[in-house]
């Protein structure tokens, strides 16, 4: 796992929650972004460190995003130290 690995896996979380109406109002409630900060995410890692964050904090939707990817669900929790907020950031 890389940073490129890491950031595009978490692009993919948000366009997963984006795809789902629900999730995404969910999502900016728990968080505190709005719509127009999605705008900017190769300029803000954080936000990208938030949407892990929201999926490392709900299973369901975790499972949900890691069985629609292909991905074992413990790679949101490994690429979250690439992003700013973690204990263990590169």
């Amino acid at each position: 796992m890389n940073k490129e690995f890491a950031e595009i896996t978490a692009i993919k979380a948000v366009a997963f929650l984006a795809g789902d109406e629900n999730y995404m109002s969910w999502l900016m409630n728990e968080t505190g972004l709005s719509i127009t900060d999605f705008s900017s995410l190769n300029d803000n890692l954080d936000i990208l460190a938030g949407v892990l964050d929201f999926l490392l904090m709900h299973e369901k939707i975790l499972l949900e995003f890691c069985e629609a990817q292909n991905i074992d669900p413990t790679i949101p929790a490994k690429i979250r130290p690439f992003f700013p907020g973690s204990s263990l950031e590169y």
